[in-house]
């Protein structure tokens, strides 16, 4: 197997739960070689068996040798079919991490914008960082506030406006932030990422170090490779 970060390594899907409706936890181990880089937003290129193309998904945790990953399912896709399927004992591939946030120096506090797909980054962020954490969670299930952390972080929970689709750009844009210096991060469908980067740098003047806007999926194309500000 190999993944567009080089080869991957292979490994063996020890346990599932099903989360609700639309995510999916896999545990995975026998990962020998794998290092995490720590960054709290970190994802890994995923390949599954049966296909050669890669998916990219945000590691929920990496302990004990264990990595935790946490599948969005839909209809149709080439993972989230498989992981619908009792998928335990498969050898799957996963690539190198990487990710990409950095609280800036004399950050205050962090906001946290994302999708169900940005759940597991949202999480993680929140119970690694030192800052007051304020999040909006937009998810299809409705709450699920057994999956933060309890007091890590501030939630309002968020109804998308229809199947496949989501209004966070309009969130963001009613957003009150907080007093001070912070850092913002986002991530969700990339149209909307495209809005939210051209409001924060046009309308609201900030710079590249104060935020950081992930398309993790795209309404048009199903998922795609990510890409931020």
């Amino acid at each position: 197997m190999a993944s567009r970060g080089g080869p991957a390594l292979p490994g063996t899907v020890l346990a599932r739960e099903v989360l609700s409706p639309h995510l999916v936890r896999l545990v995975i181990g026998n990962l020998d070689g794998f290092m995490s880089t720590g960054i709290p937003d970190e994802w890994v290129p995923l390949t599954v068996p049966g296909q050669f193309q890669t998916r990219y998904y945000t590691v929920r945790s990496w302990f004990a040798g264990e990595l935790v990953l946490d599948v969005v399912v839909h209809d149709e896709g080439l993972i989230t079919e498989w992981a619908q399927t009792e998928c335990v004992g498969d050898t799957v591939g996963i690539g190198q991490p990487k990710g990409s946030y950095v609280e800036p120096r004399g950050a205050g506090w962090v906001v946290l914008v994302g999708d169900l797909t940005a759940l597991p980054a949202v999480a993680r962020i929140a119970e690694t960082t030192t800052l007051p954490v304020t999040a909006f969670v937009e998810s299809p299930d409705g709450p699920l506030p057994d999956y933060l952390a309890a007091g890590s972080a501030t939630v309002t929970w968020l109804d998308p406006p229809s199947s496949g689709a989501s209004a966070l750009a309009v969130v963001v844009r009613g957003l009150s932030w907080p007093a001070g210096d912070g850092y913002f991060w986002m991530a969700g469908e990339s149209a909307q990422m495209r809005d939210i980067r051209k409001f924060l740098r046009r309308e609201l003047g900030w710079d590249s170090r104060s935020h950081d806007v992930m398309g993790y999926w795209s309404g048009a194309r199903g998922r795609v490779t990510r890409t931020g500000s």
